[in-house]
């Protein structure tokens, strides 16, 4: 009896590994298991008739990864990653991707029959003291189109786009890298075949569904290590008739939970002084942005952007003089 314990223990853990990665050698699994090669083969071998598609690739580079079969195999999971899962499926149900809502509510509801009673309480928390607050709307993404995106990234396929700018919509074909969103939408960051250069595409002016995925191509070197500060200096300056730059006396630590990555982004300048690079089609959206966050600035570029701020100076002067009859 211990000996079966022992086996049906290990073949689970064997299985939490297959689902953990991708690809995995033999000699990798034989260590994580502590066990030998050939332990790890009949292990192997007792998921496929347990009904896993384990796929195996021999050669000295081969090794074993989860493959795709008919039905969703069950998932492992240990107790803060089935709480993540549960807030997320929770979180998406009211998300900015389109049609996922019904799908990830059937989800949450599987789930939560499964949680043992000390998870489904912490669940049950988070759900019942959050309330979504109603707000500007906010572009949807289409959740297969999101989908397309992300295979061929993972992938490594090309793709033609038709992409939507305000003069139209574009054909574009592209080796996919990175998909990175904000808490308002989603991009996708890519190499541009016809500009020879990257490109940062909103996902939401993607016509869905692209092309039929294209050949497989090297990954470049990425345009810089983190690829989120890029595609926020990408969102926040070029697509804009402005540029602005705004000089703020205080310590960047200071300005930086008041500045979403969005919206623009700081650069510090020394310890008691941060720079503040963004871009606007609109003056006053520029002017309101800078005045609310409550530090002393100066505006470095554009000039365009001082009698605005004078115009919202005195408006907000003449507001404060006011008296409620």
């Amino acid at each position: 009896m211990a000996s079966m314990l022992e086996t049906s223990a290990r073949l689970l853990r064997l299985l939490s590994l297959l689902q953990a990665r991708t690809d995995w050698t033999g000699a990798e699994l034989a260590r994580r298991l502590q066990v030998g090669l050939r332990t790890v083969r009949r292990d192997i071998d007792r998921l496929r008739e347990l009904g896993y598609p384990v796929d195996a690739t021999p050669g000295v580079t081969g090794g074993y990864r989860l493959g795709v079969g008919a039905a969703l195999p069950p998932l492992l999971l240990d107790d803060d990653e089935a709480v993540a899962v549960a807030i997320s499926l929770r979180t998406a149900a009211t998300g900015s991707v389109a049609g996922i809502e019904e799908g990830a509510l059937r989800a949450l509801t599987k789930l939560r029959q499964v949680l043992p009673s000390r998870l489904r309480h912490r669940v049950s928390a988070f759900q019942e003291s959050t309330v979504p607050l109603a707000g500007a709307a906010r572009p949807e993404v289409d959740a297969e189109l999101l989908a397309t995106l992300a295979a061929a990234c993972r992938d490594h396929r090309r793709l033609r786009l038709r992409y939507r700018k305000g003069d139209g919509a574009t054909a574009r074909e592209v080796e996919p890298h990175r998909l990175v969103h904000t808490p308002r939408r989603w991009y996708l960051l890519a190499w541009d075949l016809g500009r020879g250069d990257w490109r940062t595409f909103r996902v939401d002016r993607i016509e869905a569904p692209p092309g039929p995925p294209g050949a497989r191509f090297t990954p470049r070197p990425l345009p810089q290590e983190d690829v989120a500060a890029y595609v926020s200096r990408s969102i926040t300056s070029a697509p804009y008739r402005y540029q602005a730059r705004i000089l703020f006396h205080a310590p960047l630590e200071c300005v930086a939970p008041r500045t979403s990555p969005g919206a623009g982004r700081l650069e510090p300048v020394d310890e008691h002084t941060c720079l503040f690079l963004a871009g606007s089609d609109s003056l006053d959206e520029l002017a309101v942005h800078v005045a609310v966050k409550g530090f002393d600035f100066e505006v470095m570029e554009p000039p365009e952007l001082l009698p605005v701020l004078r115009e919202v100076s005195d408006r907000l002067r003449r507001a404060g003089e006011s008296r409620v009859s």
